[in-house]
């Protein structure tokens, strides 16, 4: 909530400064502002004007309650392998999909749609996109359904970082959001040949293209887990 302005700026930041100390978009601080996690006042000019404590406050809180990124390399990559100890079928595994998304309310939303057209995949959630690169690299899913506005790293930053790592090159990714038109053209380089599905017709537009994201990995689902 933005609250009325103080009698004094010194201990205040604009959007844009808080955006390079979080390294986040502009737009990502303001939906923060927007969603209560920082506090701010406007300006007789309408700019937004972040009270730095509460930015000290939540990148302390962060760092306390979120550790540090797992590397991103293949996890069992630094584990000797184990011996068979008898021949046989490898023990089958659900497809992992991780969605990686601030709301709660399209979170609820993806996990009842999953339940409903694929019971047979195994649906894991990251709130902002620290989480979300961390379970990213625990967990290689199948299909990442990765939100463009998140709190932690901007989504087309860790869009282009999962692209661009060999750990991935299996997993398919698909962009969720509630931009559209103009405003998707600054994201517009991260996103080039990835599905785009908007949030009003996510219920219509998410399933096939997540039919086809699992058929295409049968392998996936047999791996050990």
């Amino acid at each position: 909530m933005i609250a009325p302005a103080p009698p004094s700026d010194s201990d205040d930041c604009t959007t844009v400064e808080v955006a390079r100390r979080l390294g986040l978009a502009v737009r990502s601080v303001q939906l923060m502002v927007d969603r209560g996690e920082l506090e701010a006042w406007k300006t007789p000019g309408g700019h937004r004007r972040i009270r730095r404590e509460s930015v000290d406050r939540w990148v302390a809180e962060r760092q306390a309650g979120v550790s540090r990124p797992a590397p991103l390399g293949p996890p069992l990559a630094h584990h000797p392998a184990t011996p068979a100890v008898a021949a046989g079928p490898a023990p089958r595994r659900a497809p992992r999909v991780l969605l990686i998304e601030d709301s709660r309310h399209f979170q609820t939303l993806v996990s009842l749609l999953l339940k409903s057209r694929f019971p047979q995949a195994e649906l894991h959630l990251a709130d902002d996109g620290i989480a979300g690169l961390a379970l990213a690299g625990k967990l290689e899913p199948e299909v990442l359904l990765v939100d463009i506005l998140l709190p932690g790293i901007d989504g087309a930053t860790l869009i282009m970082g999962l692209r661009s790592h060999p750990a991935f090159a299996r997993s398919r990714l698909i962009v969720v959001t509630s931009l559209e038109g103009a405003a998707l053209e600054p994201y517009a380089f991260a996103l080039q040949g990835l599905p785009v599905v908007s949030k009003p017709r996510l219920a219509a537009d998410l399933p096939p293209l997540l039919a086809q994201a699992l058929a295409d990995f049968p392998r996936g689902a047999a791996q050990a887990a």
